[in-house]
Formats: C-alpha cells, sequence, structure tokens
C-alpha cells in the first residue's frame, strides 16, 4: 500500500478504502478458526459473558476519537512488520500447539502492528485504548485463571469466617470449606470475587477513561476494582453463612444464589461509580 508521507489520516484511508477492505477480509480469514470457539466461550462461561459488549465498547472508543483520528499524521513504521511477524509467529504456535490464549491474543498484536506498518505511531497512540481495550475479550487460560482464584477463594473464606465468629455464629473453615453447626458451605469460584473482578476491571476501565481527566484518577479507579469486587463477594459469602445458620442450606441454594450473584455485582458497580464521583469531586 502507497501511502504518502504527513498525509492525514482521513485523506489516507479514503485513499485506499478497497485496499483496507481486502486487508480486512485477509484478516477475517486468517482469524475465521479463532473467533466462533471464542465467542462460544463468551456464551457458555459466565466468567466472559462480559466479551460481547467488549467490541462494542472499543468502537464508542474509537467514534470518541474519530475527530482526532482523522487529523492524525500517517507516517508509515517499518517497526510495525517486526510487531506483525510476532503476532503471526505467535498465532501459528497457538494454533500448533492448541494454546487457544496465544491465538486471541494475537489478534490484538497483529491489530496493533498493522496500524503502526500502515500508519504510524502517531495514529497507534490515537487508537491504542481501542484495540488495548480487546485485551478484555480473551478468556484467560485456565492455569492463569486458577492461580487467581484459589487464593481469593481462601482469602473470601477467611475473613468471612473471621466476621461471623465476631457476630456470634459458631464456625469452622477447611481451606475454602466453611463449615457451620447445621451444614457446610464451599467458597466456590463463582464466590471468591474472580468473575466480578473480570468484568468488572472491564467496566472500570471504560468507566475510568469516560469520567476521569487526569491519568492517575483513572488509574484508581481501575485499581479500585480489585478490593471492590473482593469485598462485595465476602459481604456475599457472609450473607449466605447468616442464612444458611439460621434457615439451613436451602436458604441458601436456588434463587438466593442466583440472586445474590446479582446483586453483588450490582453493588461493586454502585461502589464504583461512588469511588469515580468522588474522585471527580477532588480537584487535581
Amino acid at each position: 500500500m502507497e501511502i504518502g508521507v504527513q498525509n492525514r489520516f482521513s485523506d489516507v484511508f479514503r485513499e485506499n478504502r478497497a485496499k483496507l477492505l481486502l486487508l480486512g477480509i485477509l484478516f477475517a480469514g486468517l482469524y475465521y478458526r479463532v473467533f466462533p470457539p471464542m465467542v462460544m466461550q463468551w456464551y457458555g462461561d459466565e466468567n466472559y459473558s462480559h466479551g460481547f459488549i467488549v467490541p462494542v465498547i472499543a468502537g464508542y472508543f474509537l467514534y470518541l476519537n474519530l475527530g482526532k483520528l482523522k487529523e492524525s499524521r500517517v507516517l508509515p513504521s517499518n517497526f510495525g512488520i517486526v510487531v506483525i511477524i510476532f503476532a503471526l509467529i505467535q498465532l501459528t504456535i497457538g494454533y500448533v500447539g492448541t494454546e487457544f490464549f496465544s491465538m486471541r491474543l494475537s489478534i490484538v498484536v497483529l491489530l496493533s502492528g498493522i496500524v503502526l506498518y500502515l500508519f504510524g505511531k502517531d495514529v497507534l497512540k490515537v487508537m491504542s485504548l481501542p484495540i488495548g481495550y480487546l485485551f478484555f475479550m480473551v478468556p484467560l487460560p485456565y492455569i492463569v485463571y486458577d492461580s487467581i482464584a484459589f487464593p481469593l477463594k481462601l482469602f473470601v473464606a477467611k475473613y468471612s469466617v473471621i466476621f461471623l465468629k465476631l457476630i456470634g455464629i459458631s464456625v469452622w473453615r477447611d481451606g475454602n470449606i466453611i463449615m457451620l453447626s447445621n451444614t457446610v458451605l464451599e467458597v466456590a469460584d463463582a464466590c471468591s470475587g474472580i468473575r466480578s473482578l473480570m468484568s468488572l476491571l472491564a467496566l472500570s476501565v471504560a468507566f475510568a477513561y469516560l469520567s476521569q481527566d487526569s491519568f492517575v484518577k483513572r488509574i484508581i479507579v481501575i485499581l479500585s476494582a480489585i478490593p471492590i469486587a473482593i469485598f462485595a463477594n465476602g459481604v456475599r459469602v457472609i450473607v449466605t453463612g447468616i442464612l444458611a445458620q439460621h434457615w439451613g442450606a436451602k436458604a441458601a441454594e436456588g434463587f438466593f444464589h442466583e440472586f445474590a450473584g446479582l446483586a453483588v455485582f450490582g453493588v461493586a458497580v454502585v461502589m464504583l461509580l461512588l469511588t469515580g464521583a468522588l474522585l471527580r469531586r477532588k480537584k487535581g
């Protein structure tokens, strides 16, 4: 693709629409075996159901920066070829080893390399948030997921038991198993905070970008998602323990269990919004 030096992005895009369309078709063909299984995982795994809205939010970020993007200078960078080659190697190794995370993550890397090679670093800087946000649509490898979920389960179980003891409930803990006088509860992955954490982190990045006017405040909002998710799920376990103690295990199962998951995420979102509102009121 012949792209003139120091042309505006809008002019270059208009002049090369047909070539860029062909490139888009080739990109889709390269990943036609990667996207469908990932979408099915979004559908079948509640941990990653937020994956459906990630491309939509990324597209909205791109829309918000459309004016700046159109006026960006096009200075193609040959370093983009290095990034493209790395992404293709990543895709190939993932395909040969049936390692889905590498294949899926290469989507983000390859998009970055293509933009850098064809349009340069100025354009990539404008598109860095929309492209980088797509990382949240990529499910984590189970080995990474488990390495996060397991210590979280232990943490939530430990401090939930401490609180239950403080309010006078007889309870014992063995790892992530909570033993009450009349029933036994297990702090599963859903109660560890990992599910809320993954969705809340994706939401926090979007919220931080849209609501805060400084880099530091945005980082604070994003990082606040971690303790908020853990705290909210700790409350869920405590309430479950109280219900189970007084009304038996059935009171903590079925409808309550499903409702509690939605309620916990709702509470976490409210806490995130309040954090953002407090930071907006603070000047500087």
